[in-house]
């Protein structure tokens, strides 16, 4: 007698579209789709491919764009955006930091009329964990969940400053024998942004300049009208692991920089970093 055959694992689920699918929401993910593998989208094309009208078309990619996943190129073409290809931060403790930082955030932005953000670390990218907004008329808007070139930011920038030469030189140092080719758009994903040898020893100089004084600029480097300082948050061991950042429209950029923003900023730090002692 044969043996019966061993049975097979059985076939996974067939997955349906839901019932009540959320058209926007379902258009917005297909523009991830189709940004992530074609690489480059016309808004006339996006329109066509999702079968909605220009007008619906361009409001989902700005929200891309918002949140990260899209940029914009000088032909007003969209590639994928530096969000599109970020895993998890994979620091367990995040969410408690976040967590601690929230009410010092929302003091400082009540108190500076600036919006405030928590941003960390990961390889070469800022990522902005939360964000208290200001209440001013003129203010820079919510940045909770984008993720910048870490170098462009003044977060990332004060974060950089505390790395020793040898771990910057890993993430931004280019071989002298390997050919530079101008990448298009400037913040997207997958873009090479290390630095020729000169043009590494002007960051490093730019880094220990921020390091000495305490904080980091920004000035237009990100988006246009807006600039930010940065100071960093440390634990109980002395090391930095995530910056306060205050964002604000360029027009009040130099009232700031000679004014108490800066101090503030550390005054709220200094009410973190007790009770984050204990993060490692």
């Amino acid at each position: 007698m044969q043996k019966k055959p061993a049975a097979s694992k059985k076939a996974s689920k067939t997955i349906t579209r839901p019932s009540y699918a959320l058209e926007s929401v379902d258009n917005a993910l297909r523009l991830l789709q189709m940004l992530r593998d074609v690489g480059a989208l016309r808004l006339k094309d996006a329109a066509e491919e999702l079968g909605t009208a220009p007008s619906t078309a361009h409001r989902l990619l700005s929200m891309l764009v918002y949140r990260g996943f899209a940029v914009q190129d000088e032909k007003r073409r969209y590639h994928p955006g530096p969000a599109m290809g970020v895993g998890p931060a994979q620091q367990g403790w995040t969410r408690e930091l976040t967590d601690i930082s929230r009410p010092h955030m929302e003091a400082l932005a009540i108190l500076t009329g600036e919006t405030i953000n928590l941003v960390v670390r990961v390889g070469s990218q800022a990522r902005f964990l939360y964000s208290a907004e200001s209440e001013s008329m003129l203010r820079v808007g919510d940045r909770q969940g984008q993720v910048l070139p870490a170098e462009l930011t003044a977060g990332g920038r004060i974060l950089l400053a505390e790395l020793p030469r040898q771990t910057l030189e890993q993430l931004y140092l280019r071989p002298p024998e390997e050919p530079h080719v101008d990448p298009r758009p400037t913040v997207g994903y997958g873009v090479d942004r290390r630095l020729a040898p000169g043009e590494f020893e002007v960051f490093l100089t730019e880094l220990e300049a921020a390091r000495k004084v305490g904080f980091a600029v920004n000035v237009e480097q990100t988006e246009e009208g807006v600039a930010a300082f940065g100071v960093a948050v440390r634990n109980g061991q002395g090391r930095a692991i995530a910056a306060l950042t205050a964002a604000v429209p360029v027009t009040r950029y130099r009232q700031h920089l000679n004014g108490p923003l800066v101090s503030r900023m550390r005054a709220a730090i200094r009410g973190i970093e007790v009770e984050v002692a204990h993060i490692e």
